[in-house]
């Protein structure tokens, strides 16, 4: 009798600890307090190790901020950030001053202008540009991706790369831990024998004891000697080529950018380098002068579980709940958190013009059955959705009015929005636009578009399923 007595006390107790540190996300306290009812220890130590608030670790990201800061000053003098209203009016804000303002007090995100965007849709050309830029680098090349595989296109980067560092370019890569944890050790060592200087971003063992497995850098970034910078949904590995025989085709968006805002993609790397590294880069050749005068305005925003602000979720929520024409959302994965379901159910039913493209077939079933569980009350409420049905739909696309688009890492989805390090491009000119625009068209014409009568038929046991999802998706 003791021994279930001191069972139950220990239950109670994982339940108060649960509901005290998580009790400002709901949704995720519900989703632990599921895991502790059907695997109480074991659901606990899960906890121990995996929930940990990344934002205790106040004394790192003091570091990081006076490291850099002098660091930032030399960019942004050298930059021409608009940080006033004169960007309202050339950006197309002057009737949305509170969207404008919101953004542009997102912290270290100040609009750019005098900048070149080239939209690269798909895997081909977007490998094609970012192999071309790393052939004619002079002075360095930075990159950092979620997944890097050693197949044929990594073995392509990984010659080029090596090649680069034996010229005597500074070459300095990050990986992540998780996402790339199946690249093998001699791929890396390769690299780092031909002088190229490779980081892992929390190695698996690592970040499970020091209890930081649930945050991953997500972020795709390449710069080439300051001047060139590349971000996007692309990781380097041949399913991005369409040679995964499960997924198919696949569809995907980059974005290729020229001008000050280079210096922010800089800057992010940096500030990720110091962290995996411990070294402080501040050459001067990291950011050179240049002279595009185009005016195109771009932001890049960065988010993670290090930073006070939600910044990519805040720039999704501000543009959804002040769009009054339309909203076309392009994502892999969609588990929005309720401050975006609700903004998308009270736009559409105001008449705005919501749209959501998702892929048919998803890469992770239990991640597909939790972003349908969402489907049937937002298409209540005027939501249109589209299956993509021409292999496996991986951009991370936002088109707000005629106004801005956002693409980067961020999916629309928990774990993008609190738990990845995440980097987005918000890019205001029309040529942009209407290219994303196109793409988007496109992709509608290869999907089929659910009808509300026929999705409410689906079987009690699917139902099941995306309930069962959708309580555990603020996990993963």
């Amino acid at each position: 009798m003791l021994w279930l007595v001191i069972a139950l006390i220990l239950f109670i107790f994982q339940i108060a600890t649960v509901l005290v540190l998580e009790f400002r996300r709901p949704s995720k306290t519900v989703a632990w307090l599921m895991v502790l009812f059907v695997i109480p220890l074991v659901g606990f130590v899960m906890y121990y190790f995996m929930a940990k608030e990344y934002t205790h670790r106040k004394k790192l990201r003091r570091k990081s901020v006076k490291a850099l800061g002098e660091l930032r000053r030399d960019f942004v003098r050298i930059s021409r950030a608009i940080i006033s209203s004169d960007a309202a009016h050339k950006s197309g804000f002057v009737y949305e001053p509170r969207l404008f303002a919101l953004l542009n007090n997102i912290p270290g995100s100040p609009f750019t202008r005098n900048n070149e965007v080239e939209v690269l849709t798909n895997a081909k050309p977007a490998y094609k540009a970012m192999l071309q830029a790393i052939r004619e680098a002079t002075s360095h090349i930075h990159l950092e991706f979620y997944t890097v595989r050693h197949d044929k296109i990594g073995m392509k980067f990984q010659k080029l790369l090596i090649q680069k560092a034996r010229e005597g370019v500074a070459v300095r890569c990050i990986f992540d831990g998780i996402g790339s944890y199946k690249l093998s050790s001699r791929y890396i060592q390769e690299l780092q024998q031909a002088g190229v200087q490779v980081h892992i971003f929390l190695r698996p063992l690592i970040a499970f004891f020091d209890k930081r497995m649930n945050y991953r850098n997500h972020r795709k970034i390449l710069v080439v000697d300051g001047l060139i910078g590349f971000l996007g949904g692309i990781n380097i590995g041949d399913e991005y080529l369409g040679e995964d025989p499960k997924l198919g085709f696949w569809r995907d968006t980059h974005l290729a950018l020229r001008g000050d805002s280079v210096y922010y993609l800089q800057h992010t790397f940096i500030t990720d380098w110091l962290f995996v590294s411990g070294e402080k880069l501040s050459d001067s050749e990291l950011f050179p002068e240049h002279d595009l005068t185009s005016r195109n305005y771009v932001q890049i925003i960065t988010s993670g579980p290090d930073a006070h602000w939600d910044s990519i979720l805040e720039m999704y929520f501000g543009s959804i709940t002040t769009a009054k024409k339309r909203i076309w959302i392009a994502t892999p994965y969609f588990i929005p958190d309720p401050s975006i379901m609700m903004g998308l159910k009270t736009a559409a039913i105001s008449g705005v013009d919501v749209r959501i493209v998702y892929p048919q077939k998803p890469d992770s079933r239990i991640v597909g059955y939790a972003s349908l569980s969402y489907l049937e009350e937002l298409m209540q409420a005027g939501v249109q959705f589209y299956s993509y049905q021409n292999g496996f739909i991986h951009a991370k696309v936002v088109l707000i009015d005629d106004l801005l688009a956002s693409v980067g890492t961020a999916n629309m989805d928990m774990r993008s929005f609190f738990s990845n390090f995440e980097l987005n491009a918000v890019v205001y000119d029309k040529d942009t636009l209407r290219r994303l625009e196109s793409d988007f068209k496109e992709d509608m014409k290869n999907s089929r578009k659910l009808k509300l009568e026929e999705f409410e038929q689906r079987s009690r046991t699917q139902k099941a399923l995306e309930v069962l999802a959708r309580l555990f998706s603020p996990l993963f």
